[in-house]
C-alpha cells in the first residue's frame, strides 16, 4: 500500500517537471502583416449607435409567422401522439410485466 506522503512526494515530483516543459515559441505563430498592421481607430460610440436604423417590426407578418410555426408544431405534436408499438409489442410488454 502506497503511504500518503509518498503519494505527495510523487505529486511534487510530477508538478516540478511539468514546470519544466519549454514554453511554445508564440511569436512566429503570428503573420508578419498582422504582426506589422496599425491598430484599430477608436471612434465615439455615440458615433456608433446613431448611424444604426432602428429595427421595425410588422405586427401582422410577426402574427403571421407566429400562426404559421404554431401550426406546425401542433400538426408534428399530433404526429408523434400516435403509438409506436404494435398491438404484439404491447402484449409482450404487458406479459413481462407480470
Amino acid at each position: 500500500m502506497i503511504q500518503p506522503r509518498s503519494s505527495y512526494l510523487w505529486a511534487i515530483a510530477l508538478l516540478a517537471t511539468a514546470g519544466c516543459t519549454p514554453f511554445p515559441q508564440l511569436d512566429d505563430s503570428i503573420r508578419p502583416e498582422v504582426r506589422d498592421a496599425d491598430y484599430a481607430t477608436l471612434v465615439p460610440l455615440s458615433t456608433l449607435q446613431t448611424s444604426t436604423d432602428p429595427i421595425r417590426v410588422d405586427p401582422a407578418q410577426t402574427q403571421a409567422q407566429l400562426n404559421s410555426r404554431l401550426a406546425g408544431l401542433r400538426a408534428r405534436a399530433d404526429r408523434l401522439r400516435g403509438t409506436v408499438l404494435t398491438g404484439r409489442e404491447k402484449q409482450r410488454l404487458q406479459e413481462g410485466l407480470q
